[in-house]
């Protein structure tokens, strides 16, 4: 009972949200799940605190109803993606841009022939090479590719002081890093799925909110859904 009502049933509801995000983000150009990004996880396993493969299964649901087909995944969580790292290996229509710490889990070897853009940071990485290391490799990313929807994996647990990520990002690093990735979304008209997926201190709500306060500022997220209605 425990851990169906604390862990799977909370795990599934924000899987769902990552599918409602999806449809919402080709409709309104942007979506923002406060849960999902469950990046460990692929079809057939869990793994890392990951249950379901909501990444995966958001793609291909979004592949049969749509005509969405090429799909950049910009997965900026501290821990590598190996789980839709697996699911996509093989797959043209699939970009991925990971950009994590290589010195802590998983170490997936396997899974980092399914990254396209990888960027491995030493522990301890602060903003001035974490954000150099972004827009490098964004401009990398979307020379080489462009994508119907970006899926925008933006786990906070890069933050300083984090006990898992072992970065160093501040976070001012962290609201310009929302903020590059949305920008880079907003001038090439692509519609972005947001999943938060959270982190590993007591700020990261507060952390998170401020980041998409921001964006709304900078990017002016809410009027460009008015603008579409």
């Amino acid at each position: 009972f425990l851990v169906r009502s604390r862990v799977l049933e909370p795990m599934l509801y924000g899987t769902a949200g990552s599918m409602i995000a999806g449809k919402l983000a080709l409709r309104c150009g942007w979506a923002i799940n406060l849960s999902g990004g469950y990046h460990h996880a692929c079809s057939n396993m869990g793994g890392g605190f990951c249950i379901y493969a909501d990444i995966t299964l958001m793609v291909r649901h979004l592949r049969r109803v749509s005509r969405v087909r090429k799909v950049m995944i910009i997965d900026l969580d501290a821990h590598q993606g190996n789980g839709h790292g697996r699911d996509f290996m093989n797959d043209p229509d699939k970009y991925t841009l990971d950009m994590y710490n290589a010195g802590i889990y998983p170490g997936d070897g396997q899974a980092k022939a399914g990254i396209d853009c990888k960027v491995e940071l030493a522990a301890w990485t602060g903003d001035e090479e974490y954000l150099a290391g972004l827009t490098d490799s964004l401009h990398t990313s979307f020379t080489a590719f462009t994508p119907d929807l970006i899926v925008y994996n933006a786990r906070t647990d890069c933050l300083e002081g984090d006990p898992l990520g072992m970065l160093c990002v501040s976070e001012e690093g962290i609201m310009k890093r929302d903020e590059m990735v949305f920008e880079a979304a907003h001038t090439r008209n692509i519609p972005i799925v947001m999943l938060m997926s959270g982190g590993y201190q007591k700020n990261n709500a507060e952390v998170i909110a401020n980041s998409i306060r921001n964006l709304n500022t900078r990017i002016q997220l809410v009027a460009s859904v008015l603008a579409r209605s």
